[in-house]
């Protein structure tokens, strides 16, 4: 079995498109999609309007997957986020001093959702299925093989291939598609500081989210006897880390690419 961890993304969009046209050996792509109200709506657009359509033309199968809690009932990441009951905070939320914290969103949502469709459809330790990773030759710092299932073995095309994000963005464009929007949640604390900018501007509904769970999050930690987190890295709430118009909290930002798991944002 040989299957690609579609994040909707350009890198895993090119892997989409060197399979359709028979370059790589790569039929079948999962989505695992980590909610409606979780995952960036352009990339889920791109996702159902753009590539399943694209993949059904070239005789290729995309899976659209979903987080599945034991009784059969489905969860999403916000959900998670929002459930009163919840202590621990899945995603890579900052400290004060701008550190991330462990998270366990990749693989809860990501992995084993995707690790569970593979055991389903007959991968085992003994017979594992082989993932590709959208990773790209200028993210090779995320390659890392150790995040996988046992029913797993992991492979980078794009690697194999020498190919940078500049690459992919050109094949997609040969193949008559529009680049895809970077994959992630709205919500990651991931993002970039010029990404949250452009949410602000452009997207303040989601803002708006952001804002709200940010918050949601901190009224937990207090009840709790917890500092305070944070979306960005500034140690400040994320209203004035990214304030209305133009103004700046800082010229640099470094973050871009700093979760290596290279299962989100591909």
């Amino acid at each position: 079995m040989r299957v690609v961890s579609y994040g909707g993304g350009v890198q895993s969009t090119a892997l989409l498109v060197l399979a359709a046209c028979g370059e790589i050996d790569f039929p079948t792509f999962l989505f695992a999609n980590v909610g409606d109200d979780s995952e960036h709506p352009a990339t889920l657009s791109y996702v159902r309007e753009v590539a399943i359509p694209y993949a059904a033309r070239a005789g290729l199968d995309v899976h659209e997957l979903v987080r599945r809690r034991r009784d059969g009932s489905t969860e999403t990441l916000m959900q998670r986020l929002n459930r009163p009951e919840t202590r621990s905070i899945p995603i890579p939320v900052r400290m004060a001093n701008g550190a991330p914290g462990r998270r366990n969103c990749t693989a809860d949502f990501k992995i084993k959702v995707v690790g569970r469709w593979l055991r389903e459809h007959g991968a085992t330790a003994e017979a594992p299925a082989a993932v590709a990773i959208g990773i790209s030759l200028d993210e090779i710092h995320r390659a890392n093989r150790r995040q996988r299932e046992a029913n797993e073995v992991i492979e980078y095309p794009l690697l194999d291939l020498g190919l940078r994000r500049d690459d992919c963005e050109r094949i997609i464009a040969d193949a008559g598609l529009p680049v895809p929007p970077k994959s992630s949640c709205f919500f990651c604390p991931f993002r970039t500081v010029d990404a949250w900018r452009h949410q602000r501007r452009h997207e303040p509904d989601l803002f708006t989210q952001s804002v709200r769970l940010e918050e949601t999050i901190n009224r937990r930690r207090a009840a709790l006897g917890r500092d305070a987190v944070y979306l960005t890295r500034y140690g400040i709430p994320l209203s004035q880390a990214i304030p209305d118009q133009s103004s700046q909290v800082g010229d640099v930002d470094d973050d871009e690419g700093a979760c290596d798991s290279g299962w989100c944002m591909t």
